[in-house]
């Protein structure tokens, strides 16, 4: 009885931590807006709110709110599931290289003057070609195909980031350089509705399809010989779960810019709350990983006259809580 009002507590905390924050997102700006003006806003009905209101609530805090909440759920339950299907808890969503081939991608249209839409197109479609290039090495050289593809990410993102060094040396130090170094920092301040119009189906399908696997992760964790007894097909559960997270991370990246950290903490801390069941830990993943980044987005866009790039945050927090888990001597990791 005691078990299950403490795991009802905690289901009802991880649900209206984000809920509340996403409404609390719209009051924190510098244009003023009260608590019955976004609410008068959001619903359906005719008021006499002045149209700047509406354009604040609805072109500029609602779909950065959005975005930050989608890139953070992203971001995490890639990094949960990556640590399952690896067995590895140092596992974070970039390891095969989504983030460096997404950050060349944009670097890339930066340099080549294109619009913000190209920017996520190639950010996105350069993501998943250095997946595809590092899938390629694992099939292709002898060894343990987890390592191969680990190893194979390893050599892929740093082709990529030397790629994106050449870039940044060829880019106008005076325009073009400067915007691929904040691009490359992460911010969420030029997404807009379409950013997220655009992403929207490759996030759905990646964590329908995630929370539909995820009692197969849990024996997954458990061990490839484990797994075959079952009669679970790991090569083709392997597959899939790295194509989902893939295109929730390369998705997330596209319009966010590389933000680090989040996949590679979040799921430690779902962990350490609801354990090491994936059936809870996704869930959870997700549930931090919206509050998580949408509150360091509200830091970043408010804390100073300017605004600070959300990968510099998240960095600053995670390193240390990460010291924190390794002084700790984490263990319950599956």
């Amino acid at each position: 009885m005691q078990k299950t009002i403490k795991e009802t507590s905690v289901i009802s905390i991880l649900i209206l931590l984000p809920v509340i924050l996403f409404f609390a997102s719209f009051l924190i700006g510098r244009y003023p807006v009260s608590p019955l003006d976004v609410l008068m806003a959001l619903l359906p009905i005719k008021t006499n709110l002045s149209p700047a209101v509406y354009t604040v609530v609805w072109d500029i805090r609602l779909p950065r709110i959005i975005a930050a909440m989608i890139v953070g759920a992203a971001l995490s339950v890639s990094g949960a599931s990556f640590q399952g299907t690896f067995q590895n808890p140092l596992v974070s969503p970039d390891i095969l290289g989504v983030s460096a081939g997404a950050g060349f991608g944009a670097a890339l249209a930066i340099l080549l003057g294109s619009s913000p839409v190209m920017i996520q197109v190639m950010a996105f479609g350069f993501g998943l070609i250095a997946v595809s290039l590092t899938y390629f090495l694992s099939r292709n050289f002898k060894g343990n195909t987890i390592l191969m593809m680990v190893l194979g990410g390893i050599a892929i993102g740093a082709l990529f980031s030397a790629l994106t060094s050449c870039i940044k040396y060829l880019a106008d130090p005076n325009s073009k350089l400067p915007e691929i170094v904040y691009w490359l920092m992460g911010s969420l301040s030029s997404v807009n509705s379409s950013s997220i119009m655009m992403i929207i189906v490759p996030i759905l399908i990646g964590f329908t399809a995630l929370l539909l696997v995820r009692w197969r992760l849990n024996v997954l964790s458990m061990g490839d010989d484990e797994a075959r007894a079952l009669g679970i097909n790991i090569d083709k559960l392997r597959i899939l779960v790295i194509t989902c997270c893939t295109l929730l991370t390369a998705a997330a990246v596209s319009i966010s810019g590389i933000i680090g950290w989040v996949g590679l903490v979040i799921p430690h801390v779902a962990r350490m709350i609801v354990g090491p069941d994936h059936r809870k830990l996704l869930p959870a993943s997700i549930a931090l990983g919206a509050f998580f980044l949408l509150l360091v987005d509200d830091v970043c866009r408010t804390a100073v006259s300017i605004e600070i790039p959300l990968g510099i945050l998240t960095a600053i927090i995670g390193a240390p809580f990460f010291v924190y888990l390794l002084n700790k001597g984490y263990e319950g990791w599956s």
